[in-house]
C-alpha cells in the first residue's frame, strides 16, 4: 500500500511540475494592435516577407503583438497567437507572418490550439473541426518559437462569403470590423503543454 501511495504521489508531483509555467503572462506585459489598411501598408509592414494579396472587396487585417522578454526563457517553450473571428469562431485560412526574428515564426495548426480551446471557452473554435466524420484543421495561427521574436507583425485577408464554399474551407469573411476579431497569446511548452492563455484584444 505505501508503494502504491508514493507512486501515485510522485504521479501527481510530475503532473505538477510538467504543467507549471515558467513564468505568467504578467511577465510578459505582452500586447495586441489591429488594423484595417490597404495593400500598399500591408507590403510594407511585412517585408521582406510577402503580404497575403487582397482583390476588391476584400479587407486586410494587420497585426502587432508585442511582449517583454522573460529573464529566463524555458528552452523549448513556444507561443501560439490566435486570431479568432467572434462572429463564425473561424481563424484565417492562411497568415502572413514576421518577426524580429523572422527565421522563429510561421503559420499552421498544432494540437497545442485543440487542448486550449478545452480549456477556455471563449478560444472555441481553433481546434480541429469534426465535418463528416473526420477532422480538419481549422485554420492557421502564428507559432513563435523564440521569446526574441517580439515584435510579432501578421496579416491576413477577409474575402467576401462565396455561397457553396465547403464546411472544411470556410475562413472569417469580409465586411468585418476590428472589434469583431479576438487575438490570444497561448504558452506551451517544450511537450505541446499549455501553460496558460492570454486575450490580448477585443
Amino acid at each position: 500500500m505505501a508503494i502504491v501511495l508514493a507512486g501515485t504521489a510522485g504521479g501527481v508531483s510530475w503532473r505538477w511540475w510538467h504543467n507549471r509555467p515558467p513564468c505568467g503572462p504578467d511577465a510578459l506585459n505582452a500586447q495586441a494592435t489591429l488594423q484595417l489598411v490597404d495593400q500598399a501598408t500591408a507590403d510594407a509592414a511585412l517585408k521582406p516577407v510577402n503580404a497575403v494579396v487582397a482583390d476588391g472587396g476584400d479587407q486586410i487585417l494587420l497585426g502587432r503583438v508585442t511582449w517583454t522578454r522573460p529573464p529566463n526563457p524555458q528552452m523549448g517553450s513556444s507561443f501560439r497567437i490566435v486570431v479568432l473571428d467572434k462572429r463564425s469562431h473561424l481563424m484565417p485560412g492562411f497568415i502572413a507572418v514576421t518577426s524580429a526574428r523572422p527565421d522563429k515564426v510561421n503559420a499552421g495548426a498544432d494540437g497545442s490550439l485543440d487542448i486550449a480551446q478545452k480549456r477556455y471557452p471563449w478560444l472555441r473554435g481553433i481546434g480541429p473541426r469534426k465535418i463528416n466524420g473526420s477532422f480538419s484543421n481549422s485554420g492557421c495561427a502564428v507559432s513563435v518559437w523564440s521569446a526574441d521574436a517580439s515584435p510579432v507583425t501578421f496579416q491576413t485577408v477577409l474575402r467576401a462569403a462565396r455561397p457553396g464554399t465547403p464546411p472544411e474551407q470556410m475562413a472569417p469573411t469580409a465586411p468585418a470590423a476590428v472589434e469583431d476579431v479576438l487575438i490570444a497569446l497561448i504558452s506551451v511548452g517544450p511537450d505541446g503543454q499549455v501553460y496558460w492563455a492570454q486575450r490580448l484584444l477585443h
